[in-house]
């Protein structure tokens, strides 16, 4: 019995991170795969004429539907694919693949196409002094400015903050895989619609309401997603090159605070938690660090 060929992959990376792979699977691999599927499925299914499980694979080809035969043939391949192409290039993605079918006919090889990213790549500059030359252009007293603060009232902690922020985004440039963009957009939108249903309103009537359309709306969203983003990556940067540590006592404070939900406090007791919480504090504290700096 002749050996099934090997699937091949093309590889794509973008200056910004994404990472397109492209699996071109030989028909004679995606057979075997869909007979071995329809075989399983096949175990729970009646077909008239048959008992249960007993039906033959020519059956059972024509009684699955071919979606659901694609899926799971696909959900059966593409992992281990996936996983034999980031080891062997060593990639590392920071993101769950998006799958894309671009061929999938009887007969001929098919072509899947993956994209995920892996982090950006950027400088974080002369940053301390980029803030630091922000905050105290803030807190000076100009003639004529009449938003401008007395010299003997200093920028509350919160607008120290914001300017902090503010700085950190505008210096510091950084290129964000669409992918990572698109995913918190996701995010946020499905949030979004969650709102909207438990207050009884529709996305339609909400737009009417505030004089947006859904492309408006997915704009903004795609704006707030990339400070988010952008920012995260900073302050986890900045993290890292100040080496901040963050004692167990703080991570325990945190848990403890969402003691009044006994639920979520066991969730976040766990130590992928921890590590995660761990990463949040110490982001906070690289952030509050620039605040002190003046």
């Amino acid at each position: 019995m002749p050996k099934v060929k090997s699937a091949k992959s093309v590889i794509a990376k973008s200056d910004e991170g994404t990472i397109q792979v492209t699996f071109t699977i030989p028909f004679e691999k995606i057979k075997k795969t869909k007979n071995l599927v329809a075989q399983e499925l096949g175990k729970g299914i009646q077909i008239p004429g048959f008992r249960k499980g007993k039906a033959p694979l020519s059956k059972l080809l024509n009684h699955i539907s071919k979606n659901t035969l694609l899926e799971k043939t696909l959900s059966k391949l593409l992992p281990e694919l996936y996983s034999e192409i980031i080891d062997k290039e060593k990639l590392k993605p920071i993101v769950l693949p998006k799958f894309e079918v671009i061929k999938a006919n009887d007969n001929e090889d098919w072509e899947i196409r993956a994209t995920t990213c892996e982090l950006p790549e950027f400088d974080l500059n002369d940053y301390k002094s980029q803030v630091q030359g922000a905050l105290r252009a803030k807190s000076l007293w100009t003639p004529g400015k009449t938003e401008a603060k007395s010299p003997n009232k200093p920028l509350t902690r919160e607008e120290k903050e914001q300017e902090v922020i503010k700085t950190l985004l505008s210096s510091i440039k950084i290129s964000i895989p669409k992918i990572l963009i698109d995913n918190e957009v996701d995010s946020r939108l499905a949030k979004f619609l969650q709102r909207l249903e438990r207050l009884g309103l529709s996305l339609e009537s909400y737009l009417s309401s505030v004089g947006k359309t859904a492309k408006t709306i997915r704009e903004e969203y795609e704006r707030q997603a990339r400070e988010a983003i952008s920012l995260d990556l900073i302050l986890t940067k900045i993290s890292k090159i100040e080496k901040i540590e963050v004692k167990k006592e703080k991570i325990d404070e945190a848990i403890k605070a969402a003691n009044a939900d006994r639920k979520l406090a066991e969730k976040l007791d766990t130590p992928e938690q921890r590590r995660l919480i761990e990463l949040v504090l110490k982001k906070r504290s690289a952030l509050e660090s620039l605040v002190e700096a003046i």
